[in-house]
């Protein structure tokens, strides 16, 4: 195995659409004509998966915790991801709020975390053993796959949801994939976990 952990040199980002300043309320967004009903906007997405990650952070009230499979890249150069978090999650205001986050990517052998992270009124942090806090402060849990520590750098209100943009600026690779490789991957698909690999691979 291969861990690679590297600092993310910072350069200023450019994210269209997007805006750092306080964000509105889901009732100002405005209208924009006939759209498709949740059901079937729900049926449309349901054949497509995604990847996981948990997205940590820490707050006031101490470090909160979420399972995320909206993550995506968007630029290398500058390092840029976003995700969007539910406002029905308690663990979004801290990470709305704060300045820098950990977006720890997963893989089928953190399948637990995920679970925990995706599990209502569960104390993620109980466990003092499998995580600890950044010299910058940001809780990070030990042994994943990769993570992440990103600066966020717009926010912007969708829905029932926020869609944030981060840069990143450290990055950690405990099990690093040659290109190609099929890995473990860990991803989310029709209401159930799934682990990709050679047997799931198309040529």
């Amino acid at each position: 195995m291969l861990r690679r952990t590297a600092p993310v040199h910072p350069r200023t980002p450019t994210v269209v659409g997007m805006t750092s300043l306080p964000h509105s309320t889901p009732e100002s967004t405005p209208a924009i004509g006939t759209s498709v009903s949740a059901d079937d906007f729900k049926r449309a997405f349901r054949g497509h998966p995604g990847g996981i990650a948990v997205i940590t952070a820490y707050g006031e009230n101490g470090p909160v915790a979420l399972t995320a499979s909206s993550v995506s890249s968007v630029s290398a150069d500058p390092p840029l991801l976003i995700f969007s978090v539910s406002a029905l999650s308690s663990a979004t205001p801290t990470i709305i709020a704060a300045d820098t986050i950990v977006v720890h990517l997963l893989d089928a052998e953190d399948i637990g975390l995920a679970r925990a992270g995706a599990t209502s009124g569960l104390d993620r942090f109980a466990d003092t053993s499998t995580w600890s806090r950044l010299a910058t402060g940001e809780p990070v849990y030990h042994g994943v796959r990769a993570w992440l520590r990103c600066k966020i750098v717009s926010r912007m209100d969708a829905g029932g949801s926020t869609v944030i943009a981060a840069q990143a600026l450290q990055v950690d690779v405990e099990r690093d994939l040659e290109p190609g490789e099929p890995g473990a991957a860990l991803v989310y698909h029709n209401r159930a976990w799934h682990r990709l690999g050679e047997h799931s691979r198309l040529d």
